[in-house]
């Protein structure tokens, strides 16, 4: 099983990559335990800060390779910082490079993160919606993590993937046999 990590905060090594480390951490747990898809998990992190001056070029061979990846990959953990109530330009900028149904065969969780609660539709009225015109699989309700949340991350991830691992292990044991 491949996975791809994709972070679109402006800030490298931020706590929306640490957020989104964690729920890839917390559903191979679960996958491999629950629906033996192996323990041999490839994952990519890729922290778009690292790489936003070369979004804006095209061609670049550097991004291509990075959406290549993505693509490529069974499960992706897409996530943003709320940013004016929605995910950040970087992370939009990088699907955009993506024609219609690019993802397709890849199952994808949206995650944000935000200062406080009142955006925490975000990621199922924005998130998602992107990574389903791009093909992508979502299985499950996106999550959503307040910076209170930041110290209770095992607690609060994992209360989620009770409800999402299922979920997410058989989208991706069904692309697996397809």
């Amino acid at each position: 099983m491949s996975i791809a990590v994709v972070v679109g905060n402006p800030k490298a090594g931020s706590r929306t990559l640490r957020v989104a480390q964690a729920v890839a951490d917390t559903l191979v747990d679960r996958l491999v335990e629950t629906y033996e898809l192996g323990d041999n998990t490839e994952r990519f992190v890729i922290d778009l800060a690292d790489v936003a001056g070369e979004l804006f070029d095209y061609p670049s061979q550097k991004i291509d390779d990075l959406l290549e990846l993505v693509a490529a990959s069974d499960l992706l953990i897409a996530a943003s910082p709320t940013y004016k109530a929605t995910y950040t330009g970087l992370l939009k900028v990088f699907f955009d490079r993506y024609g219609n149904n690019a993802l397709a065969g890849t199952v994808a969780v949206p995650v944000m993160t935000g200062a406080a609660p009142i955006h925490a539709l975000a990621p199922e009225l924005h998130l998602r919606p992107l990574l389903v015109e791009l093909g992508a699989t979502t299985p499950t309700r996106g999550l959503y993590v307040t910076e209170s949340q930041f110290d209770d991350l095992d607690g609060v991830i994992g209360a989620w993937a009770d409800a999402a691992g299922p979920l997410v292990g058989s989208a991706l044991a069904t692309n697996n046999r397809s």
